[in-house]
């Protein structure tokens, strides 16, 4: 079950770890992490719902979800009791932007409360026009060639992220060149525009790139994987 350990305050500033937290006299129980996670996934259009799900190894009496926004603000964003039967589900939407965030699961056992590992992030999409994704020799290349993505957009977005097969590759600045790499490069890519100051509201996704990779026979394991290099640039 893990270990556990306490502290007792009475309502000051305490120190636990290398941080610094404001609390009232409670027993703090540190427990096996919490998980939590989003379905369908952290990437939704405006308008949609998504179902935060937060899990735990042990049988837990109560769930809190807080939400933190690009601008640090904490908000409670909901509780529900369980009896110790079942995972808590959470439903947010419709999605806009002041629902996007990086969100927390807390759960209690015994009024003991303890933080989850690994919170999602959720991202609004869909509030601006979608970029458009091309490959610049054409999406089929032989094993071992050089593969250039171009993601091109009207608007004035200071960055883009691209995606393949719905996984984030990271976050790129408009107009600079992507990280040149190895990669897999058979599979479906997508691309979103974003600003700085609002990191969790992008575009609309581009329409979906098939790339494939042709030449040799494949080894075991993986795909191809052939020398990308992504950069994005504005429409004119």
């Amino acid at each position: 079950m893990g270990t556990f350990s306490h502290l007792q305050t009475s309502g000051e500033v305490t120190r636990w770890g290398d941080s610094l937290k404001l609390t009232p006299s409670l027993l703090l129980g540190v427990f096996t992490k919490l998980s939590i996670s989003a379905h369908p996934g952290p990437l939704m259009r405006a308008g949609e719902n998504v179902t935060l799900c937060c899990h735990s190894p042990l049988l837990l009496d109560k769930f809190i979800l807080h939400k933190t926004s690009s601008t640090g603000h904490f908000q409670r964003r909901g509780e529900t009791l369980t009896g110790g039967h079942a995972p808590a589900d959470f439903v947010i939407g419709p999605m806009t932007l002041p629902s996007a965030g990086t969100y927390r699961c807390y759960g209690s056992l015994s009024h003991s409360p303890y933080e989850g590992q690994h919170p999602p992030t959720m991202v609004v999409t869909g509030l601006s026009r979608k970029p458009s994704l091309s490959a610049r020799a054409g999406p089929v290349v032989r094993s071992g060639e050089n593969m250039t993505l171009v993601c091109s957009f009207e608007s004035t977005f200071d960055q883009f992220h691209l995606l393949r097969e719905g996984k984030d590759l990271g976050r790129l600045l408009a107009g600079e060149p992507g990280p040149r790499g190895a990669l897999q490069a058979d599979g479906v890519y997508r691309c979103y525009g974003s600003f700085t100051r609002s990191p969790y509201s992008w575009s609309d996704s581009s329409d979906p790139l098939l790339l494939s990779v042709t030449g040799e026979e494949p080894l075991p394991g993986p795909c191809f994987v052939v020398p990308l290099q992504v950069y994005s640039t504005h429409s004119r």
